[in-house]
């Protein structure tokens, strides 16, 4: 198709975003909340095991477009791949695989094993990338910076959760020292852009909910690693989860004003994590107030979710997302 002036309209395919991925992220999270929920509850439903399949669906279709987009438009996917924001997104892809190892263990061990092992060596090189191109590059602005520079270090410390089931603690030990030494460095420099920078622009406020998944994450995953003991560490991560969480949960009118971006489902993954965490809280506290909290943060997340879908899907109907964006 053509615009009037004839000059031919540029492809949605050359503008479709790897943030993309963070969908599956989210599908992700959300089957393995549903996964505690069934169990803490007792529930004889098999929601988890069809949202996996669901979730693998959608990476298939969604990866299937960025290689064709790879394939087609290589110039456009190189240009994502340095560009000081949206190179943070890349390890989705590889956060995608690893979140997927953890849905498919229970269903087919040996392809778990194969989507962790690509989605650990993949999540590696993306991250040296990324940490090389913040140290070599001299273009980097105050700017640029926002909390979807967590996102290669919450993707180290998911890979534990389901290598250690794997049997590979040594390596599982080297992707969290990773994560949770990087989150603590990128934690600080964050909040330093937050409060003596300008404020972010409205489509990326979203990526505010990242805050929440690095300690959410980094205490599961650190439990996995402890053998399931309950220590002071794993204490701090939960609750300063929740006191992000909680932080967030107060700015929820703030964040319902902003028109829909694809950033939206930044709200996802993160608050799925706090989900599984509470679950998880529940059953080695024993506490009423967590398996409370747990269910209303599983409720929260599944309508979230079904909103988010459908949110994207009219988006997209409308041709409001993979367009070229403004200068």
């Amino acid at each position: 198709m053509n615009t009037t002036a004839g000059t031919p309209r540029p492809s949605r395919l050359m503008f479709f975003p790897v943030s993309f991925f963070a969908v599956v992220m989210g599908l992700s999270g959300l089957t393995l909340a549903w996964r505690k929920g069934e169990q803490a509850l007792g529930l004889g439903l098999p929601i988890g095991h069809s949202l996996a399949f669901l979730t693998l669906a959608v990476f298939a279709i969604l990866l299937a477009v960025y290689l064709a987009k790879l394939a087609k438009y290589p110039k456009a996917v190189m240009g994502e791949l340095n560009h000081p924001v949206m190179m943070a997104f890349f390890p989705t892809i590889s956060i995608s695989l690893l979140l997927l190892s953890i849905c498919m263990l229970e269903i087919s061990r040996p392809f778990a094993t194969a989507l962790w092992g690509v989605g650990a060596v993949a999540h590696l090189l993306l991250t040296l990338h990324v940490v090389r191109s913040w140290i070599n590059r001299d273009h980097f602005q105050p700017g640029h910076l926002n909390p979807a520079w967590f996102i290669p270090a919450v993707g180290n410390v998911i890979a534990p959760i389901t290598g250690v089931a794997l049997g590979h603690v040594e390596l599982s030990w080297f992707f969290f020292a990773v994560g949770i030494s990087f989150w603590i460095i990128l934690l600080t420099i964050v909040f330093n852009r937050l409060l003596f920078h300008d404020a972010m622009p409205a489509m990326m406020l979203p990526t505010m909910f990242i805050l929440i998944a690095p300690p959410a994450v980094g205490f599961i995953s650190y439990l996995t690693l402890a053998g399931g003991h309950m220590d002071a560490l794993a204490r701090i991560l939960y609750y300063l989860a929740l006191f992000f969480t909680l932080m967030l949960a107060i700015e929820a009118p703030r964040f319902a004003r902003l028109p829909f971006f694809l950033s939206w489902w930044a709200y996802s993954f993160p608050l799925a994590a706090i989900t599984i965490a509470t679950f998880i809280m529940a059953g080695k506290t024993g506490l009423a107030f967590f398996s409370g909290l747990a269910v209303v943060l599983l409720v929260v997340i599944s309508l979230l979710i079904a909103f988010l879908a459908v949110r994207t899907l009219m988006a997209a109907a409308a041709g409001k997302i993979c367009v070229q964006p403004k200068p």
